[in-house]
């Protein structure tokens, strides 16, 4: 993730910055929507779920600092983890998800591991909201390190087939 801009980090932020922690980028359209407050509320809600499996969140729009922190002070109230400010576009049109026509960033989330790497990606209808449900589930499945079958559950084994060559 090239460098942007975070408010509630006061600082650039890149992915480097989160090696050796699992990450998971939360790309939405816009703040002040009908849709991604509801995203915004539930990922918040579910953010001390994520830390316990040793990850951090990062909402990131096309939106600048100063409307990041409008929304938050006018509407949202504090999030418990940070909005990225991405106003050049480059982390959104980087990982994929830019709508270059409107300029603004898909509904996406990516699951990143502690060396970098892109683990899961999803990219949801503008209209639908995600559930906080499933990426947790997956962040859980593939800290196990092993091949999981259909809507596994943590305690629940795990699939005995051989490791792919």
């Amino acid at each position: 993730m090239p460098s942007t801009k975070s408010p509630d980090l006061d600082q650039d932020v890149s992915l480097v910055d989160y090696r050796g922690r699992w990450l998971v980028l939360v790309f939405y359209p816009a703040d002040f929507t009908f849709v991604c407050p509801t995203e915004m509320l539930a990922f918040s809600e579910a953010a001390e779920q994520f830390g316990a499996e040793d990850a951090s969140l990062i909402g990131i729009s096309s939106d600048g600092v100063h409307c990041h922190e409008a929304w938050q002070e006018f509407i949202l109230g504090r999030l418990r983890f940070p909005l990225a400010a991405d106003t050049a576009l480059t982390v959104c049109r980087d990982y994929g998800v830019l709508i270059e026509e409107e300029g603004v960033a898909q509904r996406a989330l990516f699951i990143v591991d502690p060396d970098g790497i892109v683990r899961y990606q999803v990219i949801h209808d503008s209209d639908v909201g995600r559930s906080v449900d499933e990426p947790l589930r997956v962040l859980r499945a593939l800290r196990v390190g092993n091949r999981m079958p259909a809507d596994w559950q943590p305690g629940q084994a795990t699939t005995t087939l051989a490791p792919a060559p």
